[in-house]
């Protein structure tokens, strides 16, 4: 592909370099230091001039050092004549701040989209933002992509006869209904109450468990609070089987190791548009590449081509 280069971030190098593999160009160096005082520098080592440059970074821990580098690589770029900024953000963990539902309060996901505009985005493309909404937050283009062929794909080996796909709360249904299409199964979801970031409570689960084999689809796992009271709610119920699955895998706080620990939970499922480190990683845990598509939709997007198209869920 010519006229296009690609940079990462120091939050997921090993993801950008699987895209630009499946893309066929070389991963563009990047340098960052830090000064005395503590404050960044980004330096891009390859030409940007009048090129389409993409840049990749979740926001992931820790996420203010990943997002004042995204700004400074965005900013490095524009003042390197970069044709067009496309900001790769696999997952933009700001987007969890979409309301004002308490006093006073910041609206995080609108803010970082502004700043990324301000530094010089010109598109961004992101992954299962944790709301839609979050897409109109910026006033530049958004490609807002999923993970649920490449979960569905993976779940499709086992026999669904007598599935039900479950989210934790009804703002995750429509997804979840999506997913269920995919695989020829049932839909449910909780009834679910938030009191604090780990504190929730499930008072029902709405459609069929008794005796089916469920599998719970969340669009992020990070302490994991609302699966394990959605797990009692399922066992209540008469789950037969119980499978985990996500498309952003943060596993905060020993998630992944208590999740693992439940006995009728067989099986763990994310992807990788976060890291998951080596050492914490259980033996019921499966991630699965979201690299092709992410490189599909930036081929498509430098060639003028349909992203829709190709990510559309029904």
């Amino acid at each position: 592909m010519r006229d296009i280069a690609v940079f990462s971030g120091s939050a997921h190098p090993e993801l950008a370099a699987e895209v630009c593999a499946h893309l066929g160009v070389p991963l563009a160096p990047s340098r960052v230091n830090r000064f005395a005082n503590d404050c960044l520098e980004v330096q891009l080592q390859a030409n940007c001039r009048e090129r389409d440059v993409f840049l990749i970074q979740p926001l992931v821990t820790p996420v203010q050092e990943n997002l004042v580098e995204l700004l400074l690589m965005c900013d490095a770029a524009r003042g390197a004549s970069a044709g067009r900024i496309t900001v790769v953000m696999p997952h933009y963990a700001y987007a969890r701040s979409d309301k004002k539902d308490a006093p006073r309060i910041s609206i995080g996901g609108r803010l970082v989209a502004d700043l990324l505009v301000t530094s010089g985005a010109d598109r961004v493309l992101a992954l299962t933002l944790h709301s839609p909404q979050v897409h109109g937050f910026f006033s530049v283009p958004v490609d807002h992509l999923h993970a649920l062929r490449e979960l569905a794909a993976h779940f499709r080996r086992y026999d669904l006869s007598h599935t039900t796909v479950v989210s934790p709360d009804l703002g995750n249904a429509k997804e979840a209904a999506a997913f269920a299409r995919l695989l020829g199964a049932q839909v449910a979801a909780g009834a679910k109450q938030r009191f604090a970031d780990d504190r929730v409570t499930i008072s029902s689960v709405i459609g069929d468990i008794a005796g089916r084999d469920v599998i719970v689809l969340d669009d992020e796992i990070a302490k994991g609070s609302t699966v394990l009271e959605l797990l009692d709610r399922l066992r209540e119920l008469g789950a037969r089987s119980i499978r985990v699955a996500c498309t952003h895998g943060l596993f905060t706080a020993g998630a992944l190791k208590r999740l693992s620990d439940q006995p009728d939970v067989l099986e763990i499922v994310c992807t990788n548009t976060v890291p998951v480190p080596a050492g914490e990683r259980t033996d019921k845990l499966r991630i699965l590449s979201i690299a092709p598509a992410l490189a599909e939709a930036v081929r498509r997007i430098h060639n003028g081509e349909s992203v829709s198209a190709l990510f559309d869920p029904s």
